[in-house]
């Protein structure tokens, strides 16, 4: 494989793994605050990818604008689905114990119901539009103007959220429910609201995840199962709850499977996906990078 090919599949990683990084991170914030396994979780990049799609479409908005309004639309059904689900049930034990064993059975319903609405609305006819399709040669790799966009703005999001957690005093106390629930709320980490913060940063980093998708590939009502799988899996690699670990897991996957097709072909790509997520929960499972990095 000479150094120009090389060149050309490693930036195509680097765009794969930032998108797998950042969509996997809202699924990671989520579960490590509250516990709960979000299968609607692609849904919400779909909400994300429709939002640029008619704003890009009816009023020129670029994509960079509507990642505004995606993270805010998205955030405000996190905090529909916190308020009106899990809050009053979460503040009980008994209860909190079986929110979160049945949330994969909940969050399949919201996921059912997000897939349908959409399609009544739309219809299922896919979309797409054209924003920053002109290629850039650069040492002889060429790139697209918006997956270099893509690639720049998740990397961006993805960093910018582990400093939050490193730096801002909120970013400790969700470090503390992340780590220990119970000894976070005795030193006065305000659980309900860290929990509902949470929950809508995570459902509205989705929806940023699905402006930057909707830039290159086709919108369907029900595009969001691959992304939800792939979150899945990037978390598991990443080790649950670790932030840091899961963002780097999110590029290591999008190297693998970038590196992967080359050497094979597009058709392996569920069994390098799948094969990887298999090979870790057999040798790892707590996650190969859980001790190397903490955020």
């Amino acid at each position: 494989m000479d150094t120009l090919l090389s060149g050309q599949l490693l930036f195509a990683a680097l765009v794969s793994g930032s998108l797998y990084a950042l969509v996997a991170l809202g699924l990671n914030l989520v579960y490590g605050t509250l516990r709960l396994l979000n299968i609607a979780h692609g849904d919400l990049v779909m909400i994300g990818a429709y939002t640029a799609f008619w704003m890009f479409s009816l009023f020129a908005v670029p994509p960079l604008v509507s990642l505004v309004l995606a993270a805010a639309l998205c955030a405000l059904l996190g905090w529909a689905v916190y308020a009106g689900l899990f809050r009053r049930m979460l503040a009980k034990p008994d209860l909190a114990k079986r929110v979160e064993a049945n949330s994969l059975i909940l969050f399949y319903g919201i996921s059912v119901i997000l897939q349908n609405l959409t399609a009544l609305a739309f219809s299922s006819t896919s979309r797409g539009y054209q924003y920053l399709d002109t290629v850039i040669t650069w040492q002889g790799i060429s790139m697209t103007g918006n997956r270099l966009l893509s690639l720049g703005v998740a990397a961006t999001i993805c960093f910018g959220t582990l400093l939050f957690l490193r730096f801002h005093l909120f970013g400790w106390g969700l470090r503390a429910v992340i780590e220990r629930r119970e000894a976070a709320q005795v030193v006065g980490v305000n659980l309900n609201r860290v929990q509902l913060l949470t929950i809508c940063g995570g459902f509205a980093v989705a929806g940023m995840a699905g402006v930057l998708v909707s830039m290159t590939e086709q919108i369907t009502p029900f595009m969001g199962f691959p992304f939800t799988i792939v979150a899945f899996v990037v978390i598991i690699i990443g080790g649950l709850g670790n932030i840091g670990a899961g963002i780097l897991a999110g590029f290591c996957l999008g190297l693998v499977e970038t590196f992967g097709i080359a050497l094979t072909s597009p058709g392996y790509r569920s069994i390098l996906i799948y094969g990887l997520f298999v090979g870790v929960l057999m040798v790892r499972p707590e996650g190969i990078f859980t001790k190397a990095v903490r955020s």
